[in-house]
């Protein structure tokens, strides 16, 4: 896409094509210049719902330009990249580091973009490349024996909450989902970032205050339940039900459904890769919360 094509426009562009992110090409300086994804839309509703001086509706005309250099000022939208030549080891390094969902790879000579890489590809090879080789201890511990996750502060949304207060919570705490809970924290769905560009598909983001409840119901797309995990199950356990769903997250819950954490695809790249390697989030910190990377 080029950043003066209309923000409509090219996220109408995003929901034709069953993606989540695209690379941005600068025609004068004839190169890429970053990725344009959901966080940037959820952004750019979230402050012009909130401005007494911008009409939502003004999106219709806005150039992806007009709107980024403004968010801009609040984000590092530097596009990240890696090379055909660079290690497996060296792309999850740079998706963990960097705290992004997508990384290009793009031939040096061309310019070209060739793949995209994302957590949930890597974390599928590595599960089937890994039944050819004999299987760390580790992996035979329980969720709640291991630093794994995210279970203290959790950002959480309630069924009676509207869209805007989801989307609030998206921008601030910069988390990519959000559990939907009922009164008694128990969990009823999951709103991720990926669900907000419906609002593009079905030209609703004039009503972000309808509840949780409305927007989960007029997904798109049927989303059958939860996809959880119990505190009692192994790493193993988890890496082998979030690897075949090909989600980019599981809930920990207690019996009682109730929300207790979330384990993420990065999460797990992190034990897999990172911790094994002496790279820790302390001294590497690449995150301040469960999926702080753009979706």
């Amino acid at each position: 896409m080029e950043p003066s094509h209309e923000v409509k426009k090219a996220f109408f562009a995003l929901v034709a094509n069953g993606v989540r992110a695209a690379p941005l090409w600068d025609n004068k300086l004839q190169c890429f210049v970053g990725m344009l994804t959901i966080t940037d839309f959820i952004n750019i509703l979230h402050r012009y719902w909130q401005s007494p001086l911008v009409e939502i509706y003004e999106l219709e005309e806005h150039k992806i330009e007009d709107c980024r250099e403004e968010l801009l000022k609040y984000s590092n939208h530097t596009l990240i990249s890696i090379t055909p030549d660079s290690s497996l080891f060296d792309a999850i390094y740079s998706l963990l580091k960097y705290k992004i969902h997508r990384l290009p790879v793009i031939d040096p000579e061309s310019g070209n973009v060739l793949h995209i890489l994302t957590h949930k590809r890597i974390l599928k090879f590595l599960h089937i490349f890994g039944t050819m080789i004999p299987k760390p201890r580790y992996l035979q511990k329980r969720i709640e024996e291991v630093d794994i996750g995210t279970f203290k502060q959790i950002a959480t949304v309630r069924e009676t909450d509207t869209v805007y207060d989801a989307l609030a919570i998206f921008v601030q705490r910069r988390v990519s989902a959000l559990p939907v809970v009922n009164e008694e924290g128990k969990i009823k769905a999951l709103y991720s970032r990926f669900d907000v560009i419906n609002l593009a598909a079905q030209k609703n983001y004039n009503n972000l205050n309808m509840t949780m409840q409305e927007a989960i119901s007029s997904r798109a797309c049927c989303v059958d339940g939860v996809l959880k995990c119990y505190p009692h199950e192994t790493l193993e356990t988890i890496i082998d039900r979030i690897a075949k769903a090909e989600v980019h997250r599981l809930v920990l819950v207690d019996k009682d459904d109730v929300v207790g954490g979330i384990v993420s695809l990065s999460d797990l790249l992190q034990a897999l890769v990172l911790t094994p390697a002496e790279i820790s989030r302390r001294a590497q910190p690449l995150k301040t919360n469960w999926d702080t990377n753009n979706e």
